[in-house]
């Protein structure tokens, strides 16, 4: 409370290290309300079509360019900071100290030293056949490719040598939360760790024995805090925010995405981004089974104050129009024509607004599904008069929800007492065409929330906190 007290505005600086893009958020704690904010494409994928990498290096840069866009005098009154991110993933690091801090312009940075790609919650290495190897975790929660402990395995199992060279790991954000607040080691949230697997989301442990029987390098396991919690204060002055400022646990972008807008319990969230997740929040006295149900699209994550929230996560959001993007723009640069990625989507919406129906259809898990992951795309009922452009977009858009809608159908909402819809993720906000398609196969009412993200979300937890009201 002292922190918030005084005339002059104070600012809790949100941060969410996405899939695809970087956001930052400045908001008042007086006002409660975002008063600057920056968003960048990170563009840090490492080409490779076996894998699905990043570049921390990368990440860190568009991160400062998002910083240097905010009000230098606001950073000097940042009272604390948030970070969420994309889960699942994994990067490893050396501590002592995993980044080099250097001087530039007017202001302190970072950059990593002695750090792993980021291998993503995208990544396909893991196959069904190396998943069905590993030991059964004690949690609520399948273990799927993509996942912290299920990529440590798969080193451990592959390539041992290139796990010793470190002796941390975490999720990007927890490594940015490791570099802000200079700790040798890496304290993760129950949102994080659950999200990585083989964790106990009941006893807030990890399944420590099954690892180490199977040999897993245990040593490499985050140390674990409650989320919500502060990590620590920050080591050095950063892009002018002073030193020994508050740093909050990184959180989970999914959760603090439902923190930013869920405004009653009767309420739903749909996030589509990259991929996407329709969400509700369970009754508090709610209990998680102590074995996952690997046939189940609907699993049980870990929110606040030892609640769960009821969500289907779908692989296959975002991300499927985007390859259906990239495929246009590579079949019309093989004739000779450079047409833009943006340029491609805006035309593809406008085709779809004007085709409000279509008997083609589109089964779009381009990536499977965690629950089925043998189940990859398909299209069916194509005719001659269903092949324009609008049919064809139509038909993705329409397959998108249909998938997710399969996942969590309306009667499992109706039952649990929702009684609408926030829509929120860049997806959403780009796509009439997708709002339609939700709107149509819910019977709620849907309202697309302003600032509804993750960004804003994490700035909203460390602020209630700083209020007492978290």
């Amino acid at each position: 409370m002292d922190a918030l007290s005084g005339s002059s505005d104070k600012y809790v600086l949100g941060i969410d290290l996405g899939t695809t893009s970087i956001k930052v958020v400045l908001f008042d704690t007086r006002t409660k309300t975002v008063t600057d904010s920056c968003s960048l494409q990170t563009n840090s994928d490492v080409i490779d079509e076996h894998v699905k990498e990043q570049d921390p290096v990368q990440i860190i840069a568009t991160l400062d360019q998002c910083m240097c866009a905010l009000p230098k005098e606001k950073l000097y009154d940042v009272i604390c900071i948030g970070v969420s991110g994309q889960m699942h993933g994994v990067l490893f690091w050396k501590s002592n100290p995993g980044c080099e801090w250097y001087s530039s312009q007017f202001s302190h940075r970072f950059r990593p030293h002695d750090v792993s790609h980021l291998i993503t919650w995208q990544d396909g290495r893991c196959t069904c056949d190396f998943l069905s190897s590993l030991p059964k975790p004690e949690s609520h929660l399948n273990v799927a490719t993509g996942f912290g402990c299920a990529s440590i395995f798969w080193y451990t199992k592959n390539s041992p040598e290139f796990l010793s060279k470190f002796s941390v790991s975490g999720t990007i954000q927890d490594y940015v939360v490791s570099m802000l607040c200079g700790l040798e080691v890496c304290l993760m949230s129950g949102q994080n760790a659950a999200s990585w697997g083989y964790f106990n989301t009941t006893t807030n442990q990890w399944n420590t024995e099954i690892l180490k029987d199977a040999g897993f390098p245990v040593h490499l396991l985050p140390l674990l805090v409650d989320s919500g919690s502060i990590a620590g204060q920050t080591c050095s002055e950063w892009h002018g925010i002073p030193a020994n400022t508050p740093v909050g646990a990184a959180l989970g972008d999914f959760q603090c995405s439902v923190y930013s807008c869920m405004m009653d319990k009767k309420d739903a969230v749909l996030n589509m981004s990259t991929s996407a997740q329709l969400t509700f929040s369970m009754p508090a006295d709610f209990t998680p089974a102590r074995v996952p149900d690997a046939l189940s699209p609907i699993a049980y994550f870990p929110y606040f104050h030892n609640t769960y929230l009821a969500v289907a996560a779908t692989l296959n959001g975002g991300n499927v129009l985007a390859t259906f993007v990239g495929m246009l723009t590579s079949w019309m640069k093989e004739f000779g024509m450079e047409v833009g990625d943006s340029e491609v989507y805006s035309k593809l919406i406008e085709r779809a607004l004007t085709q409000r129906s279509t008997d083609l259809r589109v089964t779009p898990t381009l990536l499977g599904e965690r629950h089925d992951p043998s189940s990859l795309a398909l299209v069916s009922h194509i005719t001659p008069t269903n092949l324009s452009l609008a049919h064809v977009t139509r038909a993705v858009c329409a397959g998108i929800v249909a998938n997710l809608a399969g996942m969590m159908p309306p009667h499992v909402l109706l039952a649990a007492g929702v009684k609408r819809i926030m829509g929120s993720g860049s997806a959403l906000s780009r796509n009439e065409a997708l709002r339609q398609e939700i709107e149509q196969a819910f019977p709620f009412p849907v309202v697309y929330g302003k600032d509804v993200d993750s960004a804003v979300g994490v700035a909203m937890v460390f602020n209630d906190k700083l209020l007492g009201n978290y």
